[in-house]
């Protein structure tokens, strides 16, 4: 179980006060980033991410550092 970055943080990071983000879209937003992490490991031949941390966990701290955005379509 993830707790840090908690959901509600991350709810709050990716969506805006005018138009919040729900935890369905914050769900799909670290799936897609924990996919993307996983693509890149499996294409460079890594086997595990340092400090042997989860792609989820990396997803969700890119998340909290600004480094990923959510786009609405």
């Amino acid at each position: 179980m993830i707790n840090e970055p908690s959901v509600d943080a991350l709810v709050r990071k990716l969506g805006t006060e005018e138009e919040p983000l729900s935890r369905y879209e914050l769900c799909i937003a670290v799936a897609k980033r924990t996919r993307q992490i996983i693509e890149q490991m499996q294409s460079t031949g890594a086997t595990e991410l340092p400090g042997k941390q989860k792609e989820i966990v990396v997803a969700c701290q890119e998340i909290m550092n600004g480094k990923v955005k959510s786009v609405r379509d």
